[in-house]
């Protein structure tokens, strides 16, 4: 087998804590970056979960709708500043 170069980008903090970890668990950053590669193309894909963003859950959810429900009710009272919020709540 013939090896190639790879070249990356990676801000400092993060190649550091990758070496760190990677040196506790006897591994060097190119073998570590390999064993990635090679799961990669063994999986036909990333070899872990991406995600646009998490659902919500139904607590979440609940507590979004209440949101938005108190935001378009005009009986309730709103706030423009905390020092508002403060002086109504005696804090």
């Amino acid at each position: 087998m013939t090896n190639a170069n790879l070249s990356i980008r990676v801000d400092k903090d993060t190649k550091e804590k990758a070496n760190e970890l990677f040196n506790r668990l006897g591994l060097t950053m190119t073998t570590a970056v390999n064993i990635f590669l090679k799961t990669a193309i063994r999986e036909n894909g990333i070899p872990f979960e991406l995600k646009l963003e998490e659902e919500p859950n139904e607590t979440t959810i609940r507590a979004i709708e209440e949101g938005r429900r108190i935001a378009k009710d005009d009986s309730i009272k709103g706030y423009d500043n905390i020092e508002e919020l403060r002086k109504a709540l005696g804090v």
